[in-house]
């Protein structure tokens, strides 16, 4: 059942969808280059205020048609059950989510020939927390999408149960960062994973994770329950 629903859902490749999937991305990308410049932004008051009145009308544009969750693929890698699994509207790393970095993910081999997961990502100062660093609660919610997809591996969809972050060094945004991830090992329904950041060889921060894996069709149950909630108050 899991490969079936997996089949379904990354159908986005199709050519019928490509179109769509296009625009999504380009309406990601240029969000994104909306918040980055939004937050260092120094131009006077009278343009702030047409850049305003311009972002309100783009808004206002979009919002009058339907919304809800009608897109195809996965919000969280851990939920895929496969580490191919689309996830365009990550709020981590997808390409369509305009709140996303996002983070370029992709299955490697390390120095022992062992696959990992790897997730590249420049923070801009949107994400800023300490001074000239990356925010705690972003990088964690990194390690979460990267240690999430690394138990994927295993072929079952799951969900985080504990997520430890060993935050080690500041970790600066406008740089290149690099997170690994790998499962540790299995035991019955819990899988243990655990993960590193850094930025050139320089570790920065470190996290385990136990993820358990649960019945694909709680997940599609949990879904229709969102959507109807959501249309009630609506």
């Amino acid at each position: 059942m899991t490969s079936k629903w997996i089949e379904n859902l990354s159908s986005a490749s199709d050519a019928s969808n490509s179109l769509r999937r296009k625009q999504f991305h380009r309406i990601g990308t240029a969000t994104r280059r909306i918040v980055n410049a939004v937050v260092s932004s120094k131009a006077p008051s009278e343009e702030l205020e047409q850049i305003a009145s311009q972002i309100e009308a783009a808004a206002d544009l979009i919002e009058v048609h339907p919304s809800g969750r009608d897109y195809e693929g996965f919000a969280e890698a851990a939920n895929a059950g496969d580490a191919s699994g689309f996830l365009d509207f990550s709020p981590i790393s997808g390409l369509s989510n305009p709140i996303a970095p996002p983070i370029a993910l992709s299955l490697e081999l390390d120095e022992d020939g062992e696959q990992i997961v790897v997730g590249r990502v420049n923070y801009s100062l949107a994400y800023e927390g300490p001074p000239g660093s990356v925010h705690g609660g972003i990088l964690a919610g990194a390690f979460d999408e990267v240690l999430g997809l690394a138990q994927s591996m295993s072929g079952s969809p799951g969900m985080t149960a504990r997520l430890t972050i060993n935050y080690r060094k500041p970790t600066p945004w406008g740089q290149p960062l690099r997170f690994e991830a790998k499962i540790v090992r299995r035991d019955g329904r819990k899988i243990y994973t655990e993960g590193r950041c850094y930025v050139g060889d320089v570790l920065t921060a470190q996290a385990d994770a136990l993820f358990i894996t649960v019945d694909m069709s709680k997940l599609i149950d949990l879904a229709v329950l969102r959507e109807a909630q959501r249309e009630q108050r609506s």
